[in-house]
């Protein structure tokens, strides 16, 4: 789609408008959000737009279309297949060698998964190697219970922030203002840049590190701009 517009506003009810009328999801349903600070930042993405519209380059847009679309007429279900997360979470599975990647996993792994523990009255796993262990059930029915108390937009931004990092606890984490973004990133990164520090790094690895960041930074900031008017 070529660019039409000439003006981008914020209009009542915290919507997105091209010279006055109102940006439509691909629902056709008017994009608006629950915050002036979030209107700002996809408002911003739509000023941003050249001769045509790269919806790459507009990641805030597509989570609030998600949320809008796909999420809210069953969030739900949505909640469900987040929460699933929770049975094999990145910082449950741990190398037993070298020690000195094991001792990395701990130091960056373990205060993530004792807050989750205080905060959700919760227990672990905890296992070496990548065979499937079973997370107590009462570990998931609270976690899936945080995560379903979500609102959509809520959930559209965790979505990002789950899949990327391969970590529920982590992105709840940063839902609650547990763990910063940087620290955050570098949990999830623990693996790869032990790789990269051994081995060197790969030009192909690094492209899809960095897009992955773009789409783990897009969910944090849609998660931050919902709790600014």
């Amino acid at each position: 789609m070529k660019r039409f517009w000439t003006d981008v506003a914020i209009g009542p009810g915290s919507s997105v408008t091209l010279d006055g009328r109102p940006v439509r999801t691909p629902g056709r349903a008017p994009l608006a959000l629950p915050t002036d600070a979030l209107a700002g930042l996809v408002a911003d993405e739509w000023r941003g737009v050249g001769d045509t519209v790269d919806p790459r380059a507009m990641p805030l847009t597509g989570l609030a279309n998600a949320a809008i679309d796909r999420i809210a007429p069953d969030p739900a279900a949505f909640a469900d297949g987040l929460a699933r997360y929770g049975e094999s979470d990145l910082l449950c599975y741990r190398a037993d060698a070298p020690a000195e990647l094991a001792q990395r996993q701990a130091a960056a792994w373990d205060p993530p998964l004792a807050w989750a523990r205080a905060r959700y009255d919760v227990h672990w796993t905890v296992a070496t190697g990548i065979v499937h262990q079973a997370q107590p059930p009462a570990t998931l029915v609270r976690l899936g219970a945080a995560v379903a108390a979500l609102d959509p937009f809520r959930l559209a931004a965790l979505s990002p922030l789950v899949t990327i990092t391969g970590s529920l606890v982590l992105a709840l984490a940063l839902l609650e203002n547990a763990i910063g973004p940087e620290a955050a990133w570098a949990a999830s990164r623990v693996d790869e840049d032990w790789q990269a520090e051994r081995w060197g790094e790969d030009p192909l690895a690094a492209a899809a590190a960095a897009d992955r960041r773009r789409g783990f930074d897009a969910g944090v900031a849609f998660l931050r701009a919902l709790d600014r008017d």
